[in-house]
């Protein structure tokens, strides 16, 4: 039977047909898929005056988690702390790197003097459960112990990340919350991949495309980096739809498409953090598919959103 669904916005559709999609994603295909690393960020730092630094942080278990640092190049003596932006990259848990759809934090940089940290994360399933989320909170805790020398304003930490990015970014919002320590001035969660179940109404409708992420690709996700747990044994920190309570969370930014799998339990997550009394902003564009911003940001409504987002953080960080 076929579902009712929203179609694609008319210029993503005739971008997104000229585009080698996944028909499935398994064990065999993300080994193809991991032979080719992210397009290098060199091209994108070369009209840029940046300074770059590469660290190395321990994970919980002594692992090293590379972390990667730009910040705008000092032309003037030091002009007062910058915001950061602290990004985790998408690619369902499984795939990807560091500099995975960097180039939408380093527009940040352009527009705020941003100084950018994106984490390289293990992924799954060589890595399960709390890892991932875990990595990423030991490179928060890196930013915030130092701040000074990163020439960070510890007030202006932002959280951000797209897809799976986009969950971790919201899982370590709220260990970051429970634990008490680092603050973190606001969570941007762009396309989230927030809840395991997978059963929404939003899934179901894109069980098979069209786009890059579909229910059965988002199945493979969730079961990689959950590996043996189920039920009850989730916890909110890996799959944050699950958190019973979203008070004292930072002001939250979320944007979805509406022609894709995480748009109900994106839009689930905005209303429950207004419903638990926080502020949230959340965009539904009509006619996007998941990811559409990064893998087509010459369309019209790419560049809209992206713009949306940044004049969002304008109002944030200029407060």
């Amino acid at each position: 039977m076929t579902t009712a669904r929203p179609a694609l916005d008319p210029e993503l559709r005739e971008l997104l047909a000229d585009m080698p999609l996944m028909s499935r994603l398994d064990g065999e295909v993300l080994a193809q898929l991991r032979r080719f690393p992210s397009p290098p960020v060199e091209p994108l730092l070369a009209h840029r005056q940046v300074d770059r630094r590469e660290i190395t942080v321990p994970a919980e278990d002594g692992t090293p988690i590379p972390l990667s640092v730009f910040g705008p190049a000092d032309t003037d003596g030091g002009s007062g702390a910058a915001p950061c932006i602290y990004w985790m990259h998408g690619g369902g848990m499984v795939m990807g790197d560091r500099f995975a759809q960097i180039d939408i934090p380093l527009e940040w940089l352009d527009e705020f003097g941003a100084v950018v940290v994106s984490v390289d994360y293990r992924l799954a399933p060589e890595a399960t459960g709390t890892a991932l989320v875990d990595d990423c909170y030991r490179g928060l805790l890196w930013i915030a112990e130092h701040a000074g020398e990163l020439g960070i304003d510890p007030a202006r930490i932002v959280v951000a990340g797209a897809s799976a990015g986009g969950g971790l970014a919201a899982g370590v919002t709220l260990l970051a919350r429970d634990l008490g320590t680092p603050a973190i001035a606001a969570q941007v969660l762009i396309c989230p991949m927030l809840d395991h179940r997978n059963t929404s109404t939003s899934s179901r409708q894109y069980a098979d495309g069209p786009g890059v992420w579909t229910r059965g690709m988002n199945e493979f996700g969730w079961r990689a980096v959950l590996g043996d747990l189920t039920g009850d044994e989730v916890p909110a920190y890996v799959s944050p739809a699950l958190a019973d309570d979203l008070s004292g969370l930072p002001t939250t930014y979320i944007d979805t498409g509406s022609a894709e799998v995480f748009r109900d339990e994106d839009t689930d997550y905005a209303t429950r953090i207004w419903a638990a009394g926080g502020q949230a902003e959340l965009h539904v564009w009509a006619g996007g598919f998941h990811g559409f911003d990064a893998l087509c940001p010459q369309a019209r409504i790419s560049a809209t959103a992206r713009r949306t987002r940044t004049a969002w953080l304008a109002r944030l960080l200029t407060a």
